[in-house]
């Protein structure tokens, strides 16, 4: 099958995924009597939920371009770049709830239903294991894929710096829907709220974009190897000799 159907068919998964965990929440938010509006608005503010975005639009770019370009050797970088810009985080989250949180108890809220359990548990492992698994396929396999510049490390740093950035600030003015605090983070570690204070927050904060950076150098080092492997096979015999006349 041709990579481009592939990237389609992950990308529509993904949406899947960020359909079923939506179902989730507006059933949550209409049980349980909280503001839906700001439960939709945590919701889709979500890191895993921005980034699974990303991934969808990345892929469904990449897709596009491939099947109205079939003749040409590589990707541009603009196309490159928004594969990256996908990969980094996706990875990171893989990485995160498969070594430390898959153990940690279910989410599953008192009064979900079968269905929406079902629904839950899918989200999860659609948004978690399915698009990191595949992005992580797609970076060492999938053909025409175009090595970065270094300077683009900075371009994929920046992402993770303006979601910390817009969730922190935000964090303070955004009252828990479900009643329980006046504020709201997306995550407890995140949280200056709890037992350790800001500097437990900016500790976790330091020690998430030491993670994505290290990620995203070990992508671009990825494509750039790749693609030099692919200009040494390119170079035959005969072309050598060409060039050495």
């Amino acid at each position: 099958m041709h990579w481009s159907w592939i990237r389609l068919a992950v990308g529509a998964a993904g949406l899947s995924g960020i359909a079923a965990g939506y179902v989730v929440n507006v059933d949550r938010a209409t049980r349980q009597g909280a503001d839906l509006s700001v439960v939709l608005a945590n919701y889709f503010g979500m890191f895993t939920i921005v980034s699974t975005m990303l991934s969808v639009i990345a892929l469904g770019v990449a897709a596009a371009w491939s099947r109205l370009h079939p003749g040409t050797t590589r990707e541009p970088r603009s196309v490159a770049l928004g594969l990256a810009l996908a990969t980094v985080p996706m990875l990171l989250l893989g990485i995160v709830y498969n070594v430390l949180l898959r153990a940690a108890p279910s989410g599953i809220a008192l009064g979900d239903s079968a269905g929406i359990a079902i629904l839950d548990s899918y989200a999860v492992e659609v948004l978690h294991v399915v698009l990191p698994v595949y992005l992580l396929v797609d970076l060492l396999f999938a053909t025409r894929r175009r090595g970065l510049p270094w300077w683009s490390l900075a371009v994929l740093a920046a992402y993770p710096l303006l979601w910390l950035l817009h969730t922190m600030v935000r964090g303070e003015f955004v009252a828990d829907p479900f009643g329980s605090t006046p504020w709201w983070y997306p995550y407890p570690f995140l949280d200056p709220h709890g037992a350790g204070g800001w500097g437990s927050a900016l500790m976790y904060i330091a020690a998430i974009f030491v993670a994505f950076v290290g990620i995203g150098a070990a992508v671009i080092a990825t494509g750039r190897y790749r693609e030099r492997r692919a200009a040494r096979r390119a170079l035959t015999p005969e072309r050598v000799a060409v060039l050495h006349r």
